[in-house]
């Protein structure tokens, strides 16, 4: 059933009437309690169009008479004069081609940051890594090898000249070991403590780690403070430089690098308390990032690296550095 024509209450606003022509509403509403004219509302008005923007005037110069176009303004989005709709990276309503440098964005003048509330850029994936004064740094296998290489030559060291002291150790500790292989072989059960060692046992225990630990300073640390290589360091290219600069170690830093390591040989007395922390100290290497610093590495402010086989095993890049900075 169609409706009749005439002025109804708005289902959609009940305080208005509106007109319903038999297909639809028409006409503007009105004021439920006013009193509606008698048939349909008048038509609505046609909007008047805006006026034409003037034409300026053409410039100095023009031989045509062409209107000279405005380029398109550099302001941020959101800002007095920006182009509504621009999008981050586009100045002007123009999109910016990628480039620049390293950490800026797509469409910023060089040598400004984001705007306010923007996120700040970071590197794209994952972080080059650091090349000290243009070298690798070693790997942790170049410098195992090459500890252990050094390990060989001061245990040598050790055989002529704690020798002796050894020897001497050994036969003031003869006759507790003695009994106690005694009593294994014989399956004795009995719980009579042994018998003690020499007098000179202790003794002679302090003496051999001081020779110990004199002789691997002696070793290591005029080598290092030298050129910053042992002769281990040298059959595997591998070397400790200065973070701060491609230089000598010095003594002091090339003493301040070995104590970390060689010091808590002395408190292998401690039951083996030395070795658990030069063992610490030794591995380190394998958790440390960036750079690979073992503990007395971070102590001296050192680094290791790897040594090209020749000067031009450099790349042109490497060979260039020669400001001494670390990456």
């Amino acid at each position: 059933m169609s409706v009749a024509p005439g002025w109804y209450v708005d289902p959609a606003d009940p305080e208005t009437r509106r007109y319903w022509d038999g297909e639809g509403w028409i006409g503007a509403p009105i004021p439920v309690d006013a009193t509606p004219p008698e048939g349909p509302p008048p038509p609505e008005p046609e909007p008047t169009p805006e006026p034409a923007p003037a034409t300026p005037a053409a410039g100095p110069g023009s031989s045509t008479g062409t209107p000279t176009e405005p380029g398109p303004q550099t302001t941020w989005p959101g800002q007095p004069g920006g182009t509504p709709g621009t999008q981050p990276g586009q100045l002007g309503g123009t999109t910016e081609q990628p480039g620049g440098h390293p950490g800026q964005q797509p469409g910023w003048p060089p040598g400004s940051g984001p705007p306010p509330g923007w996120p700040y850029p970071t590197w794209p994936g994952q972080l080059p890594p650091p090349r000290p004064h243009g070298l690798p740094l070693a790997s942790f296998g170049a410098r195992f090898g090459a500890r252990l290489i050094d390990f060989g030559i001061v245990f040598l060291l050790n055989v002529f000249v704690n020798g002796i002291f050894v020897y001497w150790l050994a036969q003031a500790y003869a006759t507790p070991l003695n009994e106690f292989w005694r009593r294994v072989e014989a399956q004795d059960r009995t719980t009579d403590p042994l018998p003690p060692a020499g007098d000179q046992a202790g003794s002679l225990v302090v003496v051999i780690l001081l020779l110990a630990t004199a002789l691997w300073l002696a070793y290591e640390v005029p080598a290092m403070a030298a050129n910053g290589q042992t002769f281990g360091k040298r059959l595997l290219r591998v070397k400790a430089v200065p973070v701060e600069a491609d230089a000598p170690l010095g003594f002091a830093r090339a003493l301040r690098r070995w104590n970390t390591l060689g010091l808590p040989t002395l408190l292998w007395y401690c039951c083996g308390l030395g070795l658990v922390l030069q063992l610490i100290d030794s591995l380190s290497p394998l958790f440390d990032h960036p750079l690979r610093q073992a503990l007395h590495d971070k102590r001296a402010q050192t680094v290791v690296v790897q040594l090209p086989r020749t000067p031009d095993d450099r790349s042109p890049d490497d060979r260039a550095d020669t400001s001494g900075d670390t990456p």
